[in-house]
């Protein structure tokens, strides 16, 4: 009997306790007087307005300056070097003497020699074809004195060949660019002893990946970036694309060129934007307004408040804006930051100047503020 009343006595406890805890979920839910219910507010977006521009398509390239004209002498005797008469960065005129190889010496002596004997023979012909004339003589005389003539003129002219062939000339006009041996040095047949190229042969060299290789053509306008020139970027053209493929890095060798009036020296480094497409009238939009989806690429349009999702088709893209060849007009109010997650017809809230008229849509003609845009589409 006692256990009895103790178990109706805990269970009238618990119920009370439960009716405490039930009041109080059930006040919670309800709204203090004088506060409005919460409302899920809609995101906050930033558009801009969508226009018309001028667009170029460019290849990023590096380059380097190389002359095509480049000439490596070398040695077509045996002997000493004699009488270096340049240093590398002279100039040099076709035919200028720019080194002796061999023991010039002896040459020019026998050269004298033989010119003297040459004089002998002459005058012993003559007088003999005088003889000859008159019957004094009889013409055998004149044939062995035609021949000692003979082979005295071609030794001499065999001994002024061999004193050429130790004298190295300028077989052009240009620049040493580099001597490869040194005074009494001692050199064999066909030993490399300087080199020089021609000035106006200078020209930037590039390799154009496999991918663009049919795109690259010439007369094609290229934007060009020297370090020795920082400020600006140089106009240039290419000149000449080559007829094959390098097998090992399957790349296409073209040569651009620039003004005469832009100094170059090989070896400079160059970076290159070759101009592929060039539109105009473009409908241009910044690239984050687009959207990757399943069913492929998305551009929101507020309308009306609300994100209508459009489907784009899309062209040539530069720096970050690209163009839109379908789905959005100029004038259209594209979201650039928001997008994210925005679902089609959703409501959305312009952000700050937008949404209070305080400032203006930023027209995708126009670069941001503190930037040019250039010719060739580069922004400084």
């Amino acid at each position: 009997m006692k256990n009895r009343t103790v178990l109706i006595t805990l269970i009238v406890s618990m119920l009370a306790v439960s009716g405490t805890f039930l009041a109080r979920g059930v006040t919670s839910d309800k709204p203090e007087a004088g506060q409005p219910s919460k409302q899920k507010q809609p995101p906050v977006v930033e558009v801009v307005s969508a226009s018309k521009a001028t667009l170029s398509l460019g290849l990023a390239l590096t380059g380097s300056v190389d002359p095509y004209r480049v000439a490596r002498l070398a040695s077509p005797a045996e002997g000493p070097v004699l009488g270096i008469r340049v240093r590398e960065g002279d100039h040099v005129k076709t035919g200028d003497e720019l080194l002796s190889v061999g023991r010039k010496k002896g040459i020019d002596a026998l050269i004298a020699s033989l010119r003297e004997e040459l004089k002998k023979e002459e005058y012993n012909l003559s007088r003999t074809r005088q003889l000859v004339d008159g019957e004094a003589l009889p013409g055998e005389q004149l044939d062995q004195a035609r021949a000692a003539c003979e082979n005295v003129r071609a030794q001499l002219i065999h001994a002024e060949e061999t004193a050429q062939d130790h004298t190295i000339t300028a077989p052009w006009e240009g620049v040493v660019s580099g001597l490869l041996v040194k005074e009494g040095e001692f050199v064999a047949p066909r030993a490399a002893l300087l080199e020089m190229y021609d000035p106006s042969s200078l020209v930037i060299r590039a390799a154009v990946p496999e991918k663009y290789t049919a795109d690259i053509a010439a007369d094609m306008p290229v934007d060009v970036r020297l370090d020795a020139y920082p400020d600006g970027v140089l106009k240039g053209r290419v000149e000449r694309v080559y007829p094959y493929l390098d097998p090992r890095l399957r790349t296409r060798t073209m040569e651009i060129v620039l003004d005469k009036s832009v100094h170059l020296l090989p070896g400079m480094f160059a970076r290159l934007r070759v101009l592929l497409k060039t539109v105009s009238e473009a409908v241009v939009v910044p690239s984050e307004a687009l959207v990757l989806t399943p069913k492929g690429r998305v551009v929101f349009v507020v309308e009306d408040g609300k994100a209508i999702g459009r489907p784009v088709e899309t062209g040539i893209e530069e720096g970050n804006r690209i163009q839109i060849i379908a789905g959005v007009v100029p004038g259209d109010k594209v979201v650039v930051a928001g997008n994210e997650k925005l679902k089609d017809g959703a409501a959305v809230s312009l952000s700050g100047s937008e949404k209070s008229g305080k400032g203006k849509l930023r027209n995708m003609a126009e670069p941001p503020a503190g930037e040019k845009i250039k010719a060739g589409g580069d922004a400084k």
